[in-house]
């Protein structure tokens, strides 16, 4: 490929670098450079997001891949559009709620590759986690005013990582990385964070999707069940949950006084939708009124 411009951008979260580069006949693509160190893991990056691209769901597509001077490369497809955290929140509750059925749709297509056979059982793996986030929390000058809650809600719920299956996981999958482009269409960005777990632990970032829609949240949950939600994922939902917001105060100190207060104000709130973690339904999906949903 001739690349005859290259424009940085800056953002998202990742350490990669990203890139909006045209080619001789003025075609645009995605352009993300990584450290050379970590070419096994972008190379298996790559592998299956081409699995993933095979079996219909729209995203970023996967077209080469290989070494540069700045490191390993991969060049995907550019979407033209929109963020979907911005626009999601402007349209009517219908359509925030359709599109997020539509992400949820997208979500199950994307669990349907299951994980390797040598991975390690999901509840030896969760609850080393689990312990290791306490851990962290503990030791951090920085407390939530209720904090206790999440974890006294891992200690009681731990059994119900037993026997839990395992797949492949996008691995930050949330409203902040879809797009929406100039069709209409909803697409899935940034699969740099794409593991293997529980299908249900994937649903631990719809914190971030609620913030920004009710309503796209628990169209994701109901898309993803077919309006068939079972009692068990609610709960094993509020245990993931638990566990990221013990250890996202902890990320954020070293990013500053700004971003601590994010996740002050989210454990906040979070709090408040599951009533200090005693009622496993959040409120964003109780409050809301589309169709006939079952909880099962």
């Amino acid at each position: 490929m001739n690349i005859v411009s290259k424009n940085q951008i800056f953002e998202g979260w990742s350490s990669d670098k990203k890139y909006r580069v045209t080619d001789e006949n003025g075609k645009r693509y995605l352009l993300r450079i990584s450290d050379i160190e970590r070419y096994d893991e972008k190379e298996h990056e790559f592998k299956m997001m081409q699995r993933v691209s095979e079996l219909g769901v729209p995203m970023c597509m996967p077209i080469e891949f290989g070494t540069c001077e700045e490191g390993v490369y991969s060049i995907q497809s550019w979407i033209e559009g929109y963020s979907a955290e911005n626009m999601i929140p402007s349209l009517s509750n219908q359509e925030q709620y359709d599109y997020g059925c539509e992400a949820g749709r997208i979500l199950k297509k994307i669990h349907s590759i299951t994980a390797p056979t040598s991975e390690e059982d999901w509840e030896v793996r969760f609850n080393r986690k689990l312990d290791r986030k306490i851990k962290m929390y503990d030791e951090c000058p920085i407390k939530y005013p209720n904090g206790q809650a999440f974890i006294d809600y891992i200690n009681a719920n731990r059994t119900l990582l037993t026997g839990r299956p395992q797949v492949y996981q996008h691995g930050d999958y949330h409203i902040g990385n879809m797009m929406i482009d100039r069709a209409g269409k909803l697409y899935i960005i940034d699969f740099s964070r794409s593991d293997y777990g529980d299908p249900w632990e994937e649903f631990n970032r719809i914190v971030w999707c609620a913030q920004k829609s009710h309503w796209f949240a628990s169209g994701m949950v109901d898309g993803y069940f077919d309006r068939q939600v079972p009692i068990d994922f609610w709960r094993l939902l509020a245990l993931y949950i638990s566990s990221n917001m013990l250890s996202s105060v902890t990320w954020a100190t070293p990013f500053g006084e700004s971003q601590v207060s994010v996740m002050l104000n989210q454990a906040e709130e979070v709090l408040s939708w599951y009533k200090d973690m005693t009622d496993v339904i959040p409120a964003w999906y109780k409050e809301r009124n589309v169709g006939d949903i079952h909880i099962i």
